[in-house]
């Protein structure tokens, strides 16, 4: 319920006594963090609070607790399910961590980086880079998305078949409690095999456990060879046999490989939100890939050719484009980074974020997409992804004009459910890498056993058993 006027007051002036005026923002100086970024989730917040320290976030869980306000962890506000604002009927502030931005300690010789949780992934990169070594999740928003946001969704992205997802690129953390207590996990070990492993408790958690205020993440070699395609093909079934024959022929040299069908790759381009398509939009499906080494001594330019000649020599794929220089491999992989405004300015956008077996994929595309056409006339059906690792997202898209927030939440609704049945019938998953959050928490009970539901509840309520940390996310509870 609200809090009393005199009560609101107080939180207020308890919160600024900790971090200062300016850093506790109401009103209209609040309003750019209490909406997600897509316009389609907002809240209001009794305060959004900007502390600068670990110890700021701490003391101001406990002003929350004090005064029985709940708290909604925010970081760079990029998330596609609502997760990082403040629930309908929630009396909450928002913890925004951008100012947690500090690189605390560069270990070369460990390959580890222990950075603040508002570091900014680009600039994380960035670093790396500047001491030549890489740091390999990368998303469409890499200048906008933080550390501790990429934590507590755990974060996908391109780098996910070579290098797997944010979780195993998280070494050590350090968190504070919804009791205001701070756990330093900040271990930079590879191997650590003292009891159970809290850190991964919090990752991929959406801040409902507890907030992320710093990270010791992995580096790798910089890759100092490359090479860039964009191929043609006309079924998905090539796309994974293109991917298999790679991955045996280069071994653990494929960097990147993304999939795109024709209606995608055309709504890129209708938008101009790229330098143009280095071939027509002409097929059914593309497929953008690096191949890619830190040896020096490789030839990354001659294994593509090899590659991609075997490939259309055996119809595998039916056109190809190798980028000769490295702003022409910017100019594809500019198609991939500007899929989600594209959409957006597209209309009404639906992105589904499902996963199914690899060897699943190309019957699960047919089903959901003829069913998808078949129930929603209105809509239009795109797809992009990740091949190798199973995750390519089915995106719904309706015009702008198709009705009132009921309408867009029912023909919302009715997608989401089409994609969910046929992937769980695929043995998948309703989420591979965008979270729960607000969008789907009253699906997950749907597709998950009881068994799993109460033990996600067990370790939620032993951690946070006054229900302060990010309510009515991944878990709505009496």
């Amino acid at each position: 319920m609200p809090l009393a006027e005199s009560e609101r007051l107080a939180c207020l002036r308890a919160l600024a006594e900790i971090i200062g005026d300016k850093y506790v923002r109401t009103g209209a100086d609040a309003e750019p963090y209490e909406q997600d970024w897509r316009a389609r989730y907002r809240g209001n917040a009794v305060a959004v609070v900007l502390p600068g320290t670990t110890e700021e976030v701490a003391a101001v869980v406990r002003v929350c607790v004090q005064h029985g306000v709940a708290i909604v962890p925010q970081a760079g506000n990029t998330g596609l399910t609502g997760g990082a604002t403040v629930p309908d009927g929630v009396t909450a502030v928002i913890i925004n961590v951008s100012r947690l931005n500090k690189v605390h300690q560069l270990d070369l010789l460990n390959n580890a980086i222990t950075v603040g949780a508002g570091c900014i992934l680009a600039d994380l990169r960035a670093l790396a880079d500047e001491n030549d070594r890489q740091f390999p999740v990368l998303l469409g928003s890499v200048g906008s998305c933080e550390i501790g946001g990429l934590v507590s969704t755990n974060a996908g992205g391109t780098g996910v078949l070579r290098y797997g997802n944010m979780r195993e690129q998280v070494l050590g953390l350090e968190v504070v409690l919804p009791d205001g207590r701070v756990w330093n996990g900040l271990k930079a070990l590879r191997k650590d095999n003292t009891g159970y492993d809290l850190k991964q408790l919090f990752v991929g958690a959406e801040g409902t456990l507890g907030i992320v205020t710093a990270a010791v993440l992995k580096l790798y070699p910089k890759l100092t060879v490359s090479a860039t395609a964009m191929v043609a093909m006309e079924r998905v079934d090539q796309a994974i046999a293109l991917l298999h024959d790679l991955q045996r022929v280069t071994g653990r040299r494929v960097e990147t490989f993304e999939l795109m069908s024709q209606s995608q790759l055309q709504i890129v381009l209708r938008h101009d939100m790229s330098s143009g398509s280095p071939m027509a939009a002409e097929a059914p499906w593309y497929v953008l890939l690096e191949l890619a080494d830190s040896a020096p001594d490789w030839n990354a330019m001659e294994s593509m050719e090899i590659a991609l000649g075997a490939a259309l020599e055996n119809g595998v794929i039916i056109d190809a484009v190798i980028a000769s220089d490295h702003a022409k491999a910017e100019r594809i992989w500019q198609l991939r980074h500007t899929i989600s405004e594209s959409n957006k300015r597209e209309g009404f956008t639906v992105s589904n974020d499902t996963s199914v077996p690899v060897s699943a994929l190309p019957g699960f595309l047919d089903r959901v997409t003829r069913r998808l056409e078949s129930s929603l006339p209105k809509a239009r059906v795109a797809h992009c992804g990740h091949v190798g690792d199973g995750n390519v997202h089915v995106i719904v898209i309706f015009p702008y004009d198709i009705g009132d927030a009921a309408m867009r939440d029912a023909a919302a609704h009715q997608a989401n459910t089409i994609v969910h049945q046929e992937s769980v019938a695929s043995g998948g998953s309703i989420s591979a890498e965008h979270g729960i959050g607000r969008m789907h928490v009253d699906r997950l009970p749907l597709y998950t056993s009881e068994v799993e539901m109460d033990l996600m509840r067990r370790v939620k309520l032993a951690i946070d058993p006054g229900r302060i940390m990010n309510p009515n996310k991944v878990l709505r509870l009496p």
